[in-house]
């Protein structure tokens, strides 16, 4: 549970634990990211839309460990690039949910703090990912065409485009998706509701909608989080123009944080595992186009398995396109929860064919 912070915000219940190292350390870790992890304050000018972002090169091991260690084993996975983005910007961060443009060239995410941020992404002259060039952020807006005001109301977690051009947006703590039309990718319009799937238990207010991803067919596929306990969560399935629902199978403590749309019909998934004596994994998993049926039930493969000392932090979001000599590029982005103990990281995979 998030404290309450000076701002007089409202305490952020069920918050995912910051992720951080294993063991005893993972304990301090915890303890103090929650005690300086409150709400970040509204930009000055909350009508300039221009985002300041530098990003820093990140090795995929660091210091005395890339130089003691073996490479690790990535499973499917093949290293190209990271970088550690930061921003002065207070409404930098928080970033749950990614998506990319249809040629690739441009990023857009979400906040928990109701912000959409776009952003272009720049490759060296092998592919891999140099820079971020062009930042823009703004708020989303509420059905009223304004800013969100209560933190509740605010917590954008999930992005997927829909065939229109519109990009769809699940929300927690006050559990809903709702459709941002245009396909200008920013997130700026004034949404219109989608229907919320009717057979929804009843969702902790962190435990909701935390990855979707369009299909092939123009379906929408979204994962509920569920508990840590759980091997099993909801899912469904959006298709001709109603909710049907399916299982997602996992294993226990691993919990779907993102979702996205391979170039074959797949849909690859970024699982989250943390629990401060074994610290964080990410995992990626593949769900066969085939299987994406309603009343399905989903068992994925796992495609990779990461762990410290891989350079990790809170992956939420997740993109993939087709690179430049026609692999498969894949983007994971980290939520920071505003913590200064935490980082935004941004990681650039090919996935092995």
């Amino acid at each position: 549970m998030r404290l309450k912070c000076v701002t007089g915000e409202r305490p952020r219940a069920n918050v995912k634990p910051p992720t951080g190292g294993a063991g005893r350390l993972g304990v301090v870790f915890l303890a103090v990211s929650l005690l300086l992890s409150c709400s970040a304050p509204e930009a000055a000018d909350p009508d300039s839309n221009h985002l300041e972002i530098s990003a820093a090169p990140l090795a995929l091991l660091s210091g005395q460990i890339a130089r003691d260690q073996e490479p690790p084993d990535l499973g499917a996975l093949t290293w190209l690039s990271g970088l550690e983005l930061r921003s002065p910007d207070p409404r930098f961060g928080g970033f749950s949910g990614l998506l990319l443009s249809p040629d690739g060239s441009t990023a857009t995410a979400v906040s928990d703090h109701g912000h959409g941020v776009r952003f272009s992404l720049r490759h060296d002259e092998k592919g891999r990912l140099a820079g971020v060039d062009s930042a823009r952020i703004a708020p989303l807006l509420a059905l009223d065409g304004q800013p969100f005001t209560d933190r509740f109301d605010r917590d954008a977690e999930a992005l997927a485009r829909l065939p229109d051009g519109s990009i769809a947006v699940a929300f927690e703590h006050n559990h809903r998706i709702w459709n941002y039309a245009g396909s200008s990718g920013d997130l700026t319009a004034v949404p219109t509701p989608m229907p919320f799937p009717s057979t929804t238990p009843a969702f902790g207010r962190n435990s909701g909608v935390e990855a979707m991803s369009e299909l092939s067919d123009g379906s929408i596929l979204a994962l509920v989080e569920g508990r840590a306990e759980d091997t099993q969560s909801p899912a469904y399935l959006w298709q001709g123009n109603r909710w049907h629902d399916l299982i997602y199978e996992r294993d226990a403590g691993f919990r779907p944080t993102g979702a996205t749309l391979l170039p074959d019909g797949d849909v690859l998934v970024v699982e989250r595992f943390f629990t401060v004596l074994e610290g964080v994994k990410i995992r990626l998993v593949r769900l066969g186009a085939e299987t994406l049926k309603p009343g399905a039930t989903l068992r994925g493969e796992v495609l990779a398995t990461l762990i410290p000392p891989v350079a990790l932090d809170n992956m939420e979001g997740i993109a993939a396109t087709r690179g430049i000599n026609g692999e498969i590029w894949v983007y994971l982005i980290s939520d920071d929860n505003f913590s200064p103990l935490q980082r935004t990281l941004l990681l650039h995979f090919a996935l092995k064919e």
